[in-house]
């Protein structure tokens, strides 16, 4: 809003320093101070609403240490999480972009299935909350819709530089490149290419999946590309909630893979920066880093009061929303398959899990008794388990999250 009232005042009154929110940097920084101002404040005034209704955490006694200590912990508090992320990109970014559009759509539509999940455990006094189909079903409707857009609207795109086949072309372009200081583009294209590691060029196009078939498969992609995107959103958005059950781990897992994603999506959207880097140049999707500014805000303002000993907890409302943005996020910049190093912790954390369920079901069938690979899934209890304190443990995981995000960053440019 912001954006569209300072443009109309810079162009009719030419007020001084009004131009400035034209800078994507200036907005971006806006609103990750909004969002952590947002988070704290309304944070603590939402607590003690939370614990004035009794919105508390119902704990299942599972043998661990300091367990049932986080009985009646307010829980829910990924209301603050959404507000603190939706109220500063309605404020500060460009409401008429697509991805934008896309985020936001995210953003609620799994909040609200988060919502629904908490509000029966706490209201409804029902441990199950929302039946496990019907949260598959609203991200294999989120992961249809995505899918749908990334492929189809006009304005998904990207830009390939002008490849040189003329002496007489390369002059022209190296002058026009010497005078403008910016690298020659060909016109927007619609493209099913993603950034992938360690291959030549660090790129990957889905229709060439179906080359091998006479049908014209860069019409056909989308039946690649979609079931890809949802396979993705269900990934990361259940590996999120998994994640969620330490003091502060996913919170803080989620604002390292925010961070990293917002550089991405800075380089990604801005022509110098990208020609530079050599990667993928992606049109307009550099406004996403007004959003995922407001992310990685929102996460360490939430990370005041989750952080040990948890003041609140976000549940489903919070764990399943920031899986999902951080899987639609990475599909928008064209970085999805960078999401098992980048979100490691998550897909760890989800693997750990199937692994133990898969392995104890196997064993029952052949030994008649099953056997676990894990003392406890998620992996994070295996830790609890073994006896080592909850800030430890939170503690360590961050580390590795950390130095994931700096190997994916790395991966750029080993190809």
């Amino acid at each position: 809003m912001f954006y569209y009232l300072f443009e109309y005042l810079d162009k009719a009154f030419d007020i001084p320093g009004a131009g400035v929110f034209q800078y994507i940097s200036f907005r971006a920084a806006c609103s990750l101070i909004t969002s952590l101002i947002i988070s704290m404040l309304v944070g603590k005034r939402l607590i003690n609403i939370l614990r004035k209704k009794q919105v508390g955490e119902t704990v299942r006694n599972l043998g661990l240490h300091g367990q049932m200590e986080k009985e009646g912990t307010p829980t829910m508090g990924g209301i603050i999480i959404l507000l603190a992320i939706i109220v500063p990109t309605l404020l500060f970014a460009k409401l008429d972009n697509i991805y934008i559009q896309l985020i936001l759509f995210t953003t609620i539509w799994m909040g609200l299935i988060g919502f629904l999940d908490d509000y029966i455990k706490v209201f409804k006094k029902d441990k199950k909350g929302l039946a496990g189909k019907f949260k598959l079903l609203g991200q294999l409707f989120l992961g249809i819709i995505v899918g749908s857009t990334m492929f189809f609207h006009p304005d998904v795109v990207i830009k390939e530089k002008i490849r040189y086949t003329d002496p007489q072309e390369i002059s022209q372009y190296h002058d026009e490149w010497q005078e403008n200081e910016n690298p020659v583009y060909d016109v927007p294209v619609k493209s099913t290419k993603t950034t992938i590691p360690f291959f030549k060029n660090n790129e990957l196009d889905y229709s060439k999946i179906l080359a091998w078939n006479s049908i014209n498969s860069t019409k056909w992609a989308w039946l690649i590309f979609i079931p890809i995107v949802i396979f993705i959103i269900m990934a990361i958005s259940n590996g999120s909630n998994l994640t969620d059950g330490l003091d502060g781990l996913a919170t803080g897992s989620s604002a390292i893979v925010g961070a990293t994603l917002a550089v991405f999506a800075w380089v990604s959207g801005n022509i110098v920066f990208s020609d530079y880097l050599n990667i993928m140049y992606i049109p307009h999707v550099g406004e996403l880093t007004v959003f995922i500014s407001a992310f990685v805000g929102a996460c360490l303002g939430f990370l005041w009061y989750n952080s040990y000993p948890a003041q609140v907890f976000m549940g489903d409302t919070g764990s399943l929303a920031l899986g999902a943005i951080v899987a639609v996020f990475a599909i928008m910049i064209r970085k999805e398959l960078l999401l098992p190093i980048l979100c490691g912790v998550f897909v760890f954390e989800n693997l750990s899990v199937i692994l133990q369920v898969s392995w104890f079901k196997y064993t029952k069938r052949k030994y008649g008794a099953g056997r676990r690979v894990f003392l406890m899934a998620p992996l994070h209890h295996h830790y609890q388990k073994k006896g080592y304190p909850e800030p430890k443990i939170v503690m360590r995981f961050l580390l590795v999250g950390i130095m994931l995000a700096v190997v994916s960053i790395v991966t750029l440019k080993l190809r």
